[in-house]
């Protein structure tokens, strides 16, 4: 993968979604029991839409340029987008349609040295800041404990995205919710992807998990988005074991494309006992785990 073509991404993202959905669905009548394509039909799309036919197949060629924030919201609702996929349509149309061509935004690859002093302050949860590629760019302590399978890679800066799809079977122990967690991976992959089509360091990235990793490959092709919200994480960490957290993913208005991220457990329960255990963990790195585990 050298590039995003934006005009295939477009195509492929409006007929995705509209192969999904069924007029019934969509509150269309259906008239006779053959219908040719999956889904509803361009013309359906265009009639729910608002806009006329020939418009609406010049969108879906890859042409969103000159679109308008009316037209693209009726073409969201006629598709029944989500939050996520309402943004990463409206991505698209501004990457097609920015005057003098698509517009660059280079990813941050390092932390402002107060973000890393904010980092530290937090010393009961773990917290680390990454970009929309999944690189690890600062850490607190915790987050280094908590993240350890992921660090075992000399790699830097370590990227979750790899982690999960190129050593699966390590991910798959770490992460209790493997199977959700990949397909969570490649979709915020995508739609960073429609934010910023021609990082070259995003396009490298999918390009390595698409040659490496079969299942990146088929997540990858369902065109899926996601947004990073809060949530919760269930982890199986090698030493404290297991660890059901809460997860805030937090925008850095001061520094566009940065994400914090912080994990924590309410007073009182299981996964509370685990963060202080591993926090005692992670003040003496250097003890075997086997003395680690005897506290618990």
């Amino acid at each position: 993968m050298t590039k995003l073509d934006l005009r295939t991404e477009i195509k492929e993202f409006l007929s995705s979604r509209r192969a999904r959905i069924t007029p019934e669905q969509a509150g269309l009548p259906v008239y006779g029991g053959n219908r040719r394509v999956k889904g509803l039909r361009r013309e359906e799309v265009a009639l729910l839409a608002g806009v006329s036919v020939d418009y609406y197949v010049r969108m879906e060629r890859g042409s969103l340029a000159g679109a308008s924030d009316g037209v693209l919201d009726a073409l969201a609702s006629a598709l029944q987008l989500d939050e996520a996929e309402r943004d990463h349509l409206f991505h698209l149309a501004r990457q097609s349609g920015a005057p003098g061509g698509p517009r660059r935004r280079r990813p941050a690859v390092t932390v402002r040295p107060a973000l890393q002093q904010v980092l530290d302050a937090i010393t009961d949860a773990p917290a680390w800041i990454c970009n929309g590629r999944y690189d690890v760019l600062a850490v607190n302590p915790l987050v280094r404990a908590l993240y350890s399978p992921v660090f075992a890679d000399p790699r830097r800066p370590a990227n979750t995205a790899r982690f999960v799809y190129l050593e699966p079977e390590a991910a798959r122990t770490f992460f209790v919710d493997y199977d959700r967690i990949v397909c969570d991976v490649a979709a915020k992959l995508r739609m960073e992807a429609g934010r910023n089509p021609h990082d070259e360091e995003l396009i490298a990235l999918v390009g390595e998990l698409s040659t490496r990793s079969e299942l990146f490959r088929q997540r990858w092709a369902s065109r899926d988005v996601r947004l990073h919200r809060s949530g919760r994480k269930r982890l199986h960490h090698p030493v404290v074991g297991r660890l059901d957290l809460d997860v805030e993913s937090m925008d850095l208005p001061a520094d566009p494309g940065l994400l914090l991220n912080v994990y924590t457990a309410a007073a009182d329960t299981p996964a509370a006992d685990g963060l202080a255990l591993l926090a005692s963990w992670a003040a003496g790195r250097d003890r075997p785990a086997t003395e680690v585990q005897a506290l618990r």
